[in-house]
This record gives structure tokens, C-alpha cells and sequence, in this order.
């Protein structure tokens, strides 16, 4: 399982930033995929999911700002992330996501991407 996380970086509260995520075929073929995030001191935890036919799921703190998308074709999920606020600030990690409890399907990660939100 490979998966590779890139797009993350320091923006100013209320910008943008997208991330990529480039998964091997074995988990993107036949999974829902999923966006996580772990800040500082706090557990691993769901941010967005995408089913293989495009049907999403959002956490409550992002929906409405965040969007996820999957590119068949590239084995990439993406999640573009809007209005951020300085509590989104985390490392942000793509897996598959089991769709009935949100949860990963997966103990390998990548090494994610840091998001900081910072005036």
C-alpha cells in the first residue's frame, strides 16, 4: 500500500489550499477513500470520505468549507479546503475509509501533509 500526500502548507485564516493524495492501485480500486487530520496532542480523525462512485461524507466542522474528489484515472483523491481557520492546523493523511463507521480500513499511512492556519 502506498500512499502519498502532498499540497500542505502555511496559509493566513480564511484562505485555501488543496491536497493530493496519490494512492496505490490495490487500495484505490475497491475502497472509499478518506481525508484525516491529527493536530497537536489530539487523536487521528476523519475529515472527508468518497465512495468509488462519488458519494461524500463530511465532518461536521468542515462541511459547507471543505470539498473532497476522487480522479479515477490518477488514483488521486484531492480536498480542497476553504474559508480555513486556525483550528484545521494539523497533519492531513489520506486512506481508505470503511464507509458505515467513518473509520480507516488501513494501519499503513503515508506521511502526510502539515496544514498550518496562521495570521
Amino acid at each position: 500500500v502506498q500512499l502519498v500526500e502532498s499540497g500542505g502548507g502555511m496559509v493566513q485564516p480564511g484562505g485555501s489550499l488543496r491536497l493530493s493524495c496519490v494512492a496505490s492501485r490495490s487500495i484505490f480500486n475497491y475502497y472509499a477513500m478518506g481525508w484525516y487530520r491529527q493536530a497537536p496532542g489530539k487523536q487521528r480523525e476523519v475529515v472527508a470520505g468518497i465512495t468509488i462512485g462519488g458519494s461524500t461524507k463530511y465532518a461536521e466542522s468542515v462541511k459547507g468549507r471543505f470539498t473532497i474528489s476522487r480522479d479515477n484515472a490518477k488514483n488521486t483523491v484531492y480536498l480542497q479546503m476553504n474559508s480555513l481557520k486556525s483550528e484545521d492546523t494539523a497533519i492531513y493523511y489520506c486512506n481508505n475509509v470503511l464507509w458505515a463507521t467513518m473509520t480507516a480500513g488501513a494501519d499503513s499511512w503515508g506521511q502526510g501533509t502539515q496544514v498550518t492556519v496562521s495570521s
